[in-house]
């Protein structure tokens, strides 16, 4: 890659893989910024830590994570006879490195909370922009891999795809600190039966298992993992928590925060805002894990007693009751609850009830079959979709989104 300081090519030594080795010092310049140093502070897997207490690991982990799974894959493909120039091995590796900077406080869980209608990859985007302005290496080219405009496509693809080191990290990684094993893939046969036909990132027809059981896996981990009954309590109470204390704020309430925090509680931004003052993307830049827990343990004596509530029952795991099921709640199972709630708590209004009767809807799809689909590369040189080359399991069954419907209450009510 490029030219490089001694000092700067260090070695992490990761739980997953091993010891893992910094390739080039522009990107040791990335990992040192205060921008990817936030990453440290912010979980990988939002609350399930409250269901799996090893599920403390963080974007930073994934982040180096997916750097090395890229270094594996840029030698194999190599190896295999495709050129990928020096510039473009670094600036692949800088994308995916970067590919998850702009994640707010508790990951996923909190996407849409303090900034409405922006995504963590829109946000990602901004990140770099920024890097690349004020770092003295330009990040041009892994901005262009970053967002599909790149001539090569299977770089993008190496960054963002249904096969993508992204994927390939966070399953094997949360699956190690969750012990979940049901989630374990063989992420390095997969690296090496990685290939590239029609400019397109393929699969050997070798490594046809092993991308069965990535999709299994991926299944399994999406209702064991993230979208686990309980995870799925505990991220809506924080969810609304964090509603609250805007509503809160927007109407002139006092509400203890850090002054970044406090900045997006009292204003509703939007991508434009970014687009248009440099200091917002700074000040989101600061929040982080902590900021979010820090509030909500100072809000648990707070005089809104919704507010207090919540706050109380978050911190001291008393999490609300779920149930998940395949289709609609009962329409008087609602009306008795949400009776029930005005009843046991008594300082709530018909139109807060929300904050304690939660609907929402749960949905995993394993795979996406289609145009940006996993392809399978065959003996003779064909594309076979992976739903159609597989003949061990119906690849489309688990296609196929699965939609099942969320009702969160607090205990007291049963």
């Amino acid at each position: 890659m490029g030219q490089s300081s001694d000092n700067k090519l260090k070695i992490f030594n990761d739980p997953v893989y091993g010891f893992i080795n910094i390739p080039d010092g522009s990107v040791f310049d990335i990992i040192e910024t205060p921008f990817f140093q936030r990453l440290r502070h912010i979980r990988q897997l939002g609350m399930s830590h409250l269901v799996y207490p090893g599920a403390l690991h963080t974007r930073f982990h994934h982040a180096m994570g997916a750097m090395y799974l890229m270094g594996q894959a840029i030698e194999i493909l190599r190896f295999k006879g495709y050129e990928i120039s020096e510039d473009d091995a670094l600036a692949v590796t800088q994308a995916i490195l970067l590919h998850d900077i702009g994640h707010g406080p508790f990951s996923h869980a909190l996407e849409h909370s303090l900034v409405k209608g922006v995504t963590h990859e829109e946000l990602s985007g901004l990140f770099m922009q920024r890097l690349h302005q004020t770092m003295p290496h330009s990040l041009e080219n892994a901005i262009r891999i970053f967002k599909g405009t790149h001539p090569c496509k299977p770089l993008h693809q190496l960054v963002s795809s249904q096969l993508d080191m992204d994927r390939l990290d966070y399953l094997n990684r949360d699956s190690f600190f969750t012990g979940v094993s049901e989630g374990v893939i063989s992420w390095d046969r997969i690296i090496k039966m990685l290939n590239i036909s029609d400019d397109t990132l393929v699969i050997d027809a070798k490594g046809i298992y092993s991308i069965e059981k990535f999709i299994i896996a991926r299944r399994l981990m999406y209702w064991q993992v993230y979208l686990h009954k309980t995870v799925v309590a505990a991220e809506s109470m924080l969810t609304n928590i964090l509603r609250r204390a805007r509503q809160l704020a927007m109407a002139g309430e006092t509400l203890p925060a850090s002054a970044a925090l406090s900045r997006f509680l009292y204003h509703d931004y939007r991508l434009h805002n970014f687009l248009n003052d440099a200091s917002l993307l700074e000040d989101f830049s600061l929040l982080d894990d902590y900021d979010i827990y820090a509030a909500i343990k100072s809000w648990v004596v707070h005089e809104d007693k919704l507010l207090a509530y919540l706050c109380r029952s978050l911190v001291h795991r008393k999490l609300f009751r779920v149930h998940m099921q395949n289709e609609a709640f009962d329409h008087n199972q609602l009306s008795h609850i949400k009776s029930r709630a005005k009843e046991v708590f008594g300082f709530i209004s018909d139109s807060e009830l929300d904050y304690l009767v939660i609907e929402g809807k749960s949905s995993n799809s394993a795979y996406d079959p289609g145009a940006s689909g996993i392809m399978i590369l065959s003996r003779d040189g064909r594309l076979n979709d992976i739903a159609t080359a597989s003949d061990q399991l119906n690849i489309n069954v688990l296609s196929s989104p699965v939609e099942k419907f969320v009702l969160c209450y607090p205990k007291e009510l049963t």
